[in-house]
Parts: structure tokens; sequence; C-alpha cells
């Protein structure tokens, strides 16, 4: 499984941003989901993770954040709105599962996508 992000760039305070994480590869499923980022000197956190009980959100990312998955395009995306400059940070997509018929699990980490919001 290989994951490829995208949609990361430079907005101003109060734009939206949509990131997306596509995987590759075939015969494999994956539960949780989840994005996290980190910022300059600080260890990556968690803002928002999808499970089969539903989605949960940092409180920085309540009511502003949007996670999804669509699972014939093996997509995750993090839709984002209101974005203010405090949110600026490296963006990683996160995915854990197995592979079918297998007793191994994974856990897999996208490339990273950069997202600055100016004042």
């Amino acid at each position: 499984v290989q994951l490829q992000a995208s949609g990361g760039g430079l907005v101003q305070a109060g734009a939206s941003l949509t990131l997306s994480c596509t995987a590759s590869g075939s015969g494999f499923y994956v539960n949780p989901i989840g994005w996290y980022r980190q910022f300059p000197g600080k260890e990556r956190e968690l803002v928002a993770s999808l499970t089969g009980g539903g989605p949960t959100y940092a409180d920085s990312a309540r009511d502003r954040f949007l996670i999804s998955r669509d699972d014939v395009k093996k997509t995750l995306d993090l839709q984002m709105s209101s974005l203010t400059p405090e949110d600026t940070a490296v963006y990683y997509c996160n995915v854990r599962g197995g592979y079918i018929g297998s007793a191994l699990r994974f856990d897999y980490w996208g490339q990273g996508t950069q997202v600055t919001v100016s004042s």
C-alpha cells in the first residue's frame, strides 16, 4: 500500500482547502484512517480520524474540518474551512489495516503536504 497526498498550498485566512490522499495497491482493507499535522519542532498530532464508529476530531478541528473516505476511489479526504494561520503545518494522512486473507497488519503514512495560511 502506498499513499499519495495532495491538495496542500498557500491560502489566506478564512479560506477553505481540501487535502486528499490516494491509496494504491489491492487486496487490503483499512480501518482506521486519519489525518495528522506537524508544526515545526513539534510532534505529529492527530487532526481527525475515521473508524467504523464514526469520525473523531481534535478540538481545534471540530466544526471546521471534515474527514471522509471513498473506498471505491481509495481516497481519504480532509475538507478544511475557516482556516487560520494557526493551521499552518505539514499534514499527513495515515491508514492502518491489513491484507485480506492474512494476519499481517500495516500502518502507512503519506509523504506530507504543506498547508500555509497567511493572515
